[in-house]
């Protein structure tokens, strides 16, 4: 069994996993746009939004697309957590994702983790960033 998060737009899809897809060097596997569905009548306007899209972040994947129907709020209550190898990595990742959002906990050592960040990104997204790399002793 896999749990896949499922991220909604509303109308920046593209540039959203365009974006991360850049932030965690990784290529989007599947963006198919409402127009290109088949036996689907986008609403006007929205043909092309994004009706699906898949990557592979870390060990992972992360699907999306746009709303069509009914506007999406934001994701109260719920984040997005990756893992990546090194403290490097992860803060380079963290630092991408903040910019033009808001940091709830800067990126920093913790007792689990060589380092650790929480933030909400310029599109809405919640993101809980960690380092693989164990904490520093002392």
């Amino acid at each position: 069994m896999t749990v896949v998060p499922y991220l909604k737009f509303n109308g920046t899809c593209r540039t959203a996993m365009t974006t991360y897809a850049k932030i965690f060097g990784v290529e989007i596997e599947m963006m198919m746009t409402a127009a290109e569905m088949p036996d689907f009548d986008a609403p006007d306007g929205t043909q092309d939004h994004i009706a699906h899209c898949s990557m592979k972040v870390a060990s992972g994947e992360i699907y999306a697309s746009d709303s069509f129907m009914d506007g999406s709020g934001a994701m109260d209550g719920c984040s997005i957590m990756v893992s990546l190898p090194s403290n490097v990595a992860s803060r380079a990742a963290f630092n991408a994702l903040a910019d033009g959002g808001a940091v709830e906990m800067p990126f920093q050592p913790t007792f689990w983790s060589g380092g650790f960040g929480t933030c909400t990104d310029k599109f809405g997204v919640k993101w809980m960033i960690s380092s693989l790399e164990e904490p520093a002793q002392g």
